[in-house]
């Protein structure tokens, strides 16, 4: 295994360094890091290239200008959503990445040039830093400051009190009429009303069981965030029900303006999780 993974590292290497020099109308994907650096939970080079698609394409819809904007990425991994805002920064935005990882800032630093900047956040999260210190921070943002904040699969391993804590510094940040794109499990109606469609089988549009992502064990006594059985915490994944995301918004200016529904409930999606669009009023 070690070999192979070896191998297939350096074809990764050599296959990037190739078609790095094929690209003509997407500039943007020159950023796309080497395999080893390609951490979270997409590691194709193909599926990075969908990925930014997607989430470019969200951009430029709901972004009010398409130029000098600053973005706000959290969770931002190893860069996947800056690759996706950089069309959008022109020559005075900025992109700004903040992560629990400091493996992941570190490398940011190196890989992105121009209008970015990266802060590494010190404190836990079960899933991705669990031995940094349980505290809750405010992000080291000014208020009103941001045009977007996209966050991808991060609502998704926060744990109740942390996601109410954090939408409340998207509600800070935010201007007024700013957006943020943040994907979730959501337990509605389509997911409960399709529960006996969770069978062992692979899913038709991902690689995994259908019965893996069945959320039924509750994470907290308010019963709107809950996590499936395999996990060994919580944080490793969590879905929200629709009063969760009301819960999420209560006592701030954020209104949900649209859902795009994720093909992890075994339909068409635009993308694997679902997909919500929040404005501040």
């Amino acid at each position: 295994m070690i070999i192979k993974n070896s191998i297939l590292k350096r074809l990764d290497k050599i296959y990037l360094n190739f078609d790095k020099g094929k690209i003509k109308k997407s500039k943007n994907l020159r950023f796309i890091p080497h395999l080893d650096d390609r951490r979270g939970g997409n590691r194709a080079y193909g599926e990075w290239c969908h990925v930014i698609g997607i989430f470019q394409t969200l951009m430029f819809h709901h972004l009010d200008k398409k130029t000098n904007n600053l973005i706000l990425d959290v969770g931002c991994g190893t860069g996947l959503l800056g690759v996706a805002s950089e069309p959008f920064l022109g020559e005075n935005g900025l992109y700004i990445g903040i992560d629990v990882r400091k493996k992941n800032t570190d490398f940011c630093r190196t890989n992105y040039v121009g209008n970015y900047v990266f802060q590494h956040l010190d404190l836990q999260n079960l899933r991705y830093a669990p031995d940094q210190e349980p505290i809750r921070k405010q992000w080291q943002v000014e208020n009103e400051s941001i045009d977007m904040i996209t966050a991808l699969s991060v609502w998704t391993h926060l744990n109740e009190a942390d996601a109410i804590f954090y939408f409340k510094e998207i509600n800070r940040v935010l201007k007024k009429n700013g957006k943020a794109i943040i994907t979730f499990f959501v337990l509605d109606d389509d997911y409960y009303n399709n529960l006996d469609k969770r069978t062992d089988d692979t899913g038709v549009y991902h690689n995994f069981p259908k019965s893996r992502y069945t959320f039924d064990q509750p994470c907290t006594e308010s019963n709107h965030w809950f996590h499936p059985k395999w996990v060994k915490q919580p944080e490793d994944a969590i879905g929200i029900t629709n009063e969760g995301i009301e819960k999420l918004v209560e006592n701030t200016n954020l209104k949900l303006k649209k859902t795009y529904v994720g093909n992890w409930k075994e339909h068409p999606g635009l993308y694997f999780q679902d997909i919500l669009i929040f404005e501040k009023k």
